[in-house]
């Protein structure tokens, strides 16, 4: 399959015509699209509260903590699935998670008590969304790109708000006229879908093409397999938990999570149609929001490339906050003009954050930035779970969910702080060439 005008010169002594487009900008375009057929798992929890609560008369709470042990595998997978990665390659890896992830959310159907929620919605289809995290882009960006990896990082962090754009007004469809039960089946068959999409067109390494990574005129050889990769994981975590540019990596990415899958994409649906907001009017304002969380994050990951991220970090943060503290004023039983500024605002920002949260990774942590992004991630997640739970116990307990609003706020505003004072790591030669 593969042409010798892909060869490189130093593996053919002779100068090889170089194609007109890079073979990385199809890798990162397979990588897309694999994450937008994956991203129908994450549209689906927001949706189903009502639903479950409704057919099963399990509490919110309940329902909550399912998400939230599902929000939470997800992040803990993350950093093993960086490693696996490594060791199987990352076509194995991703083809597997999208195989358990289409089995658990099939089972779903057939439940009939709250512990099989938990198993198939919140274990299975957790560990499977794991192993799709953003360490899979991490992963990808750092094999295939040497040249413009901000923007190609917001790029594919982008992907998983255009599945959320495509997938939420379908599902909410399906929910309101058909029940949770087909949407579903939906979400199971879209992970099927792209899994000969993955192992046929998807390469591990551009030695794999024999080409070179975008922007170095240098033959990379592939590694050979990196084995034990639950040992890597942790002793990589083992090694980044020395440092305090970890930790406030991780909080301020907690809190990232919090606020926005845990908070935000979970929590929105049944809180607008607490105010008697149609299911389908709120999803398709989170829609929207993938509209703008798709300009947002490839436009961090531009300005990544050219600013600080550290400053970067905390104008996200800070102005997150700030929007959160007005939602509980905007929710009616109609979208009005301030509501559609909140969602282009918050749009915006929803994951802008993830570009200079990966570059501080690899201005840190070099070679195992990678891993080291995927218990960051983890800690995205872990932040998630706890605010999905908790915020269905709010609702359970004081009838609303105005104080989860607040109180998100406030934390989004210690984020902004901590993020000011992550202190940059001084220049070297092997953290030069990780971050080029």
């Amino acid at each position: 399959m593969t042409q010798t005008t892909d060869r490189p010169a130093a593996a053919t002594g002779a100068r090889a015509p170089r194609p007109r487009l890079h073979r990385a900008w199809f890798v990162a375009a397979v990588t897309f699209v694999t994450i937008i057929g994956a991203a129908a798992f994450a549209s689906l929890p927001g949706l189903l509260i009502e639903p479950l609560h409704n057919e099963f008369h399990w509490s919110r709470g309940t329902i909550g903590f399912a998400v939230s042990v599902n929000l939470a595998l997800y992040g803990l997978t993350a950093p093993f699935a960086a490693a696996l990665m490594d060791r199987f390659g990352i076509r194995k890896v991703v083809a597997i998670a999208l195989t358990v992830i289409a089995v658990g959310s099939g089972l779903t159907i057939w439940m009939t008590a709250a512990w099989q929620l938990v198993m198939f919605w919140g274990v299975l289809v957790g560990l499977g969304s794991g192993s799709m995290a953003l360490a899979f882009a991490a992963t990808v960006t750092n094999r295939w790109f040497v040249a413009k990896k901000g923007l190609v990082t917001g790029i594919l962090t982008a992907a998983g708000a255009s599945g959320q754009l495509i997938f939420l007004p379908v599902l909410s469809w399906l929910v309101q006229h058909h029940g949770w039960r087909p949407a579903s089946i939906t979400v199971s068959l879209a992970a099927l879908a792209v899994v000969p999409f993955v192992w046929l067109l998807l390469r591990d390494h551009p030695a794999d093409v024999k080409t070179t990574p975008y922007g170095s005129e240098e033959y990379v050889p592939k590694p050979p397999p990196v084995t034990g990769a639950a040992r890597r994981a942790i002793t990589v975590l083992v090694k980044a938990s020395k440092t305090g540019t970890f930790w406030l990596l991780a909080g301020t990415f907690a809190i990232c999570g919090a606020s926005t899958n845990g908070l935000v994409k979970t929590h929105f649906i049944p809180a607008a149609h607490d105010h008697h907001m149609p299911i389908t009017a709120a999803a398709s304002l989170l829609a929207v929001i993938g509209i703008f969380d798709i300009i947002g994050t490839i436009a961090s990951g531009w300005f990544t490339d050219r600013f600080d991220s550290r400053r970067l970090l905390a104008i996200y943060y800070a102005l997150r906050g700030i929007s959160l503290l007005f939602l509980p004023m905007l929710l009616a039983p109609n979208v009005q003009p301030p509501m559609i500024f909140f969602i282009v605002f918050y749009g915006l920002d929803w994951v802008a954050t993830v570009p200079p949260t990966i570059a501080l990774c690899r201005e840190q942590f070099g070679d195992d930035s990678a891993i080291v992004f995927g218990w960051v991630l983890a800690s995205h997640q872990v932040g998630a779970a706890i605010v999905a739970y908790l915020g269905g116990l709010a609702r359970d307990v004081f009838g609303s969910y105005d104080v989860i609003w607040y109180a998100s706020g406030a934390l989004c505003a210690v984020a902004a702080l901590m993020a000011l004072v992550i202190r940059r790591r001084p220049a070297s030669p092997l953290v030069v060439a990780a971050a080029a």
